[in-house]
């Protein structure tokens, strides 16, 4: 049968991230430039490209803007300042770590022992023995009462004094209003 031989012929290209930069340092604009002319820019100084171009291209930008090579302004994308200072991430940021006294970083400090920190969330339900040991710890509050909320008192019964009990039960919500009943006039 026929055999079919393609030669291919590798594609000697730079590396995206260095194409990528170029494109932005020939643009002379501080404003940067946005993906549509960083693609035509490397489109024009490399002929031939791969056809997932547009594919590596996106990749290379967000790998690129995640590392911090170059930072998006407005949809454009441009160097980033080297006197700016650092962008923080979202959230709270994290304490300072306590620098050791001396010169070694494996100095043991004399002083109480450190307990090892606690864990996220809500921290696990203690058992009974162990509670009524806790209990008896803890020192009563100032005025003596216990801390929240007063628990519930039992139900009482109370005598119904008004209507005597015919084995109906009442339903919920407040009883409809009686009327009189009217008589006819002679």
């Amino acid at each position: 049968m026929f055999e079919m031989t393609t030669e291919h012929h590798p594609i000697s290209l730079p590396p995206y991230p260095q194409m990528i930069m170029e494109a932005i340092e020939a643009s002379n604009d501080a404003n940067g430039r946005n993906k549509t002319a960083i693609s035509k820019h490397i489109e024009s100084t490399h002929s031939v490209l791969p056809p997932s171009h547009s594919t590596l291209l996106n990749y290379h930008l967000n790998q690129m803007k995640q590392s911090g090579q170059i930072v998006m302004v407005k949809n454009n994308y441009v160097k980033p300042d080297p006197h700016a200072p650092p962008k923080r991430g979202r959230g709270r940021p994290p304490k300072p770590k306590p620098k050791p006294q001396g010169g070694s970083s494996h100095v043991a400090i004399p002083g109480p022992s450190v307990s090892p920190p606690r864990l996220r969330g809500r921290p696990p339900k203690v058992l009974k023995d162990s509670l009524s040991e806790a209990k008896s710890k803890v020192s009563p509050s100032v005025s003596g009462r216990p801390r929240g909320r007063p628990r519930k008192k039992a139900k009482t019964v109370r005598v119904a004094t008004a209507q005597p009990n015919n084995g109906e039960r009442r339903g919920r919500g407040r009883p409809p209003k009686v009327k009189p009943v009217m008589v006819p006039v002679a």
